[in-house]
């Protein structure tokens, strides 16, 4: 019984090895007959963005839009100080248009009427630095704001890096090489060789969170991390030797 194992699983190794060099010629075969193969090469490099912008607005609710942009004239000095006193310059400090829309009441069945009752009014302000970490603390502390009875709405802040130009040079020639050690590892068992590039093409650049995980056939700019991944794929078809 014991000899009767042995065999079963010296003809099951017999059977996986053919298998395996079959598979391997019809790969070799078919390689030869196509004369190319076609690999996608990838590379990345990890960022620290080196400018940010926050936008945040300032909110009231007057009885009319006198009112409401009157209280918001008086207000927005106070919160360009506030900025000033974290460490902004006036030209970091951008001050948007005002706007606002009349709010009327609603009556028992929750419809709006015509009576305006109230005016809605706010201020955008955008901050930009180049201190993304000045960014990244004001997003939180100007909620203190609201203790001054400042009622602000604030955005999510965004992080920017300025040299993508050069960096995307750069990784396209490493994707192109990982697509040729790519090429060099498949046909390696083939006894083929890599030759000459018949064709490239460059894929969209994705520039995510460093774990992100995230792809897109339009490729991906991501804003709101400070540190980033940046990744270009090359699809490069080799003529096979």
């Amino acid at each position: 019984m014991e000899k009767l194992e042995k065999f079963q699983i010296l003809v099951s190794c017999l059977i996986i090895t053919l298998g395996f060099l079959i598979a391997t010629l019809i790969f070799a075969s078919k390689i030869s007959k196509d004369e190319n193969i076609t690999v996608t090469g990838s590379a990345y490099k990890i960022v620290k963005s080196d400018s940010a912008k926050l936008e945040f607005s300032i909110r009231t609710r007057k009885i009319n839009q006198k009112e409401a942009f009157n209280n918001l004239k008086q207000l927005t000095p106070k919160v360009v100080e506030y900025l000033e006193n974290k460490g902004f310059k006036k030209e970091d400090i951008d001050i948007k248009a005002m706007n606002g829309y009349s709010v009327y009441r609603q009556n028992e069945k929750g419809y709006s009427t015509n009576e305006v009752i109230a005016y809605d009014a706010s201020q955008l302000i955008e901050i930009k630095s180049n201190d993304v970490l000045k960014i990244k603390d004001i997003t939180t502390d100007i909620q203190n704001l609201i203790d001054k009875e400042i009622n602000i709405e604030v955005y999510s802040p965004q992080y920017f890096y300025s040299d993508l130009a050069s960096i995307k040079i750069d990784l396209l020639k490493e994707a192109s090489l990982d697509a040729k050690q790519r090429a060099n590892s498949m046909l390696e068992a083939t006894g083929a060789n890599v030759g000459k590039v018949k064709s490239m093409r460059m894929g969209v650049f994705q520039i995510t969170p460093v774990d992100s995980t995230m792809v897109s056939d339009m490729g991906i700019n991501d804003t709101s991390s400070i540190d980033k991944k940046v990744t270009a794929v090359a699809n490069v078809v080799f003529k096979v030797k």
